[in-house]
């Protein structure tokens, strides 16, 4: 047994007891996570400056931007992340590094004394151990990013952060955050703290109307995509101007056209503050070196390798929504312009997702699709239902019990080139292929 094992099993413990404090996985409400800040003597006002990052798609790939920048100019970077993929340490990064099983069991020790067995969510008491081990490590900054909404998310504590980052906003969450855009919108706008800077990522109409009226009440300057800032591909670089004057930077290391955008708003983010002087080698290496894991990841190489089709390019993608479909079809297209291989997606999706809007930006890419399940996952579609939605959308579908399996389906069929495979349709699943391919973030 390794030295590491006991602090793992204790940690496993402490959040076993913690998920069985509140009901429900979700409960957007403040007065519990102020109520144990408090008992906790308020480790969020003694944290680095923050910037606060909320949307519905690109959030993670934001900050991963942001980060990298940060680090590239020698500064020391606190992140809080969710949902993780294979362990809970990948939320909590501790000026660069990830936080070790003991260090999160000890900010979970703490969590647990201060809330006494009150009702409380896991991502809430998550949300309280974060700020903890950020409050007791120095820091330049604390890329904070929302779980859920932004009004009444449990990070939506923090009074006055450096800057307040919205990133593309759609539908998704319906049943927490309201059944429109506009209301979607009020609730990711909720974020935006009176005098603080606003930067915003280009929205559809009716979510730009939302954040300008939110940005005006609350006094805070707002610099938006393609008005204040804007960025473009040119020849294959990233080329970014705003008042200031114009970058011209390589393309990220992050594929797809829609990560020029995160990486635009990233740059507006840090150029928006005052106080940061990042100079523009910075912003090339951060923007080359970025990487975020499942979005549009390749897979070189791993266990699932001895499943799948000789020869096959083997992708992995954590959408989950229309609009995430719809920029992970794009990439795939991009792809498709480069190197022209048949396309399969394997798919596997929670029940409350649309399935058959994000499926429907595929139609034209691929017409065959194998429907997984997503293991230990009680609210996860079923394989079955999945497959009728494709079908009924004139694509193939098939049901395999599991990735590895579809992988092994996918080789029977004997393609004349070999496939480009898409994993996708949630971050649950994800999670899952990554550690079973062996492949774990760091």
């Amino acid at each position: 047994m390794s030295a590491a094992a006991p602090a793992r099993r204790e940690l496993d413990n402490l959040l076993t007891r913690l998920t069985a404090l509140h009901p429900k996985r979700i409960d957007l409400d403040l007065s519990r996570i102020q109520r144990i800040l408090a008992a906790l003597d308020h480790p969020e006002r003694r944290l680095p400056p923050v910037i606060h990052v909320a949307g519905t798609n690109g959030k993670g790939s934001t900050v991963a931007f942001l980060r990298a920048i940060c680090e590239a100019a020698g500064l020391r970077v606190h992140v809080y992340t969710s949902p993780h993929l294979v362990r809970i340490n990948e939320r909590f990064r501790i000026a660069g590094v990830l936080a070790t099983d003991a260090q999160l069991e000890d900010a979970f020790a703490q969590c647990e004394r201060a809330n006494g067995g009150a009702p409380i969510t896991l991502f809430e008491i998550e949300t309280a151990a974060a700020f903890v081990l950020f409050s007791q490590h120095i820091a330049d900054l604390l890329l904070l990013e929302v779980g859920l909404g932004g009004r009444l998310d449990a990070t939506n504590v923090v009074d006055e952060p450096l800057a307040s980052v919205i990133t593309p906003i759609g539908m998704d969450h319906p049943e927490f955050l309201g059944d429109t855009l506009i209301k979607i919108a009020g609730e990711k706008a909720g974020i935006i703290k009176r005098g603080v800077p606003v930067i915003s990522a280009e929205q559809q109409a009716e979510a730009q109307a939302v954040i300008e009226q939110t940005a005006r009440k609350m006094r805070a300057p707002l610099l938006s995509a393609t008005q204040e800032w804007h960025v473009g591909v040119e020849h294959g670089r990233l080329v970014y101007h705003d008042e200031r004057g114009l970058l011209d930077l390589a393309a990220p290391r992050l594929f797809g056209r829609h990560q020029f955008d995160n990486a635009g708003l990233a740059i507006a983010t840090l150029r928006a503050i005052a106080s940061l002087t990042i100079e523009p080698a910075a912003f090339e290496q951060g923007i080359a070196r970025a990487e975020w894991p499942a979005r549009m990841q390749r897979l070189p190489s791993g266990a699932l390798f001895a499943h799948a089709p000789e020869g096959c390019e083997l992708w992995l993608d954590g959408g989950h929504n229309a609009d995430g479909g719809r920029v992970t079809a794009a990439a795939l297209a991009d792809l498709g312009e480069r190197i022209e291989r048949p396309v399969v997606l394997i798919v596997g999706m929670m029940a409350n997702k649309d399935a058959r809007a994000f499926l429907a930006n595929f139609s034209g890419l691929t017409r065959h699709v194998v429907a997984v399940p997503i293991p230990e996952n009680d609210n996860a579609m079923e394989p079955e239902e999945l497959a009728a939605v494709a079908r009924a959308q004139e694509m193939r579908a098939d049901v395999a019990p599991g990735v590895a399996e579809a992988l092994s389906f996918i080789a029977s069929m004997a393609y004349e080139t070999p496939p480009r495979i898409l994993i996708t349709g949630s971050l649950y699943l994800a999670g899952h292929v990554l550690a079973e391919n062996g492949t774990l973030p760091t």
